[in-house]
């Protein structure tokens, strides 16, 4: 990862800018180990104690995460996903509900708003679903999932929903385990299609994709609710 060597004013600004960068990139993606503070300092050109006070900061707003005498991970992607991590916290069917507000909106939004090219995204991520479905590589199946409902608030061309809900989604994705243990008897992620969403996207019919988006989470309380 190409870092340059910071200026001498602002240094700690610097650091936290350039880190922050990093993750948002993906350079360091979620769950993964940043390098040292020595490591860092040397790349930077810089002093431990200016790295270690930008890790601080952005631990505080939950980008970050130290783990004393493990290192420092990288715990989401932004400001707005680290403050939804610490509110919500585990507490998936608070998560599922909030993500619910937004999605069904996001959904209406995308109908209206999609373009062809919104369009094809939404199949092919349908097309590598099915294929991993079928396939039984579940972990991969999550994430197109998950990527799948992000291309539906992006549609929306909203910038700050589409934000909101990336929060909500790195929280999903960190509650996997979770998610797949509500299907009675299945050790994967509950088989729930989203065909008719994007066929309503499509078709620009706002209240039909309002109404398959408030359904499938609708669908995935329930069996939070009854397992």
């Amino acid at each position: 990862m190409p870092l340059a060597t910071t200026r001498r004013a602002g240094l700690v600004d610097q650091v936290i800018d350039q880190l922050r960068t990093a993750v948002t990139q993906g350079e360091w993606p979620i769950g993964e180990r940043i390098p040292t503070e020595v490591e860092l300092g040397e790349q930077l050109g810089v002093g431990r104690n200016t790295i270690r006070e930008a890790v601080r900061a952005l631990a505080h707003t939950g980008i970050l995460e130290v783990r004393q005498g493990d290192g420092t991970y990288v715990r989401a992607t932004s400001e707005v996903s680290g403050a939804i991590r610490r509110l919500c916290g585990d507490e998936l069917r608070e998560v599922l509900q909030v993500r619910r507000t937004l999605e069904v909106e996001g959904a209406r939004l995308a109908a209206a708003e999609r373009t062809d090219e919104d369009v094809a995204e939404l199949r092919a991520l349908l097309a590598r679903r099915d294929v991993e479905l079928q396939e039984g590589r579940w972990p991969d199946f999550a994430r197109t999932d998950a990527e799948f409902h992000c291309a539906v608030v992006r549609s929306s061309h909203n910038g700050l929903l589409t934000e909101l809900y990336r929060g909500l989604t790195e929280v999903i994705t960190a509650s996997v385990a979770a998610t797949s243990s509500i299907t009675p008897g299945a050790g994967h992620m509950p088989e729930i299609g989203h065909e008719g969403l994007a066929d309503a996207i499509a078709d620009r019919d706002a209240d039909r994709a309002a109404a398959e988006a408030c359904g499938f989470l609708d669908e995935l309380l329930s069996r939070i609710e009854t397992a």
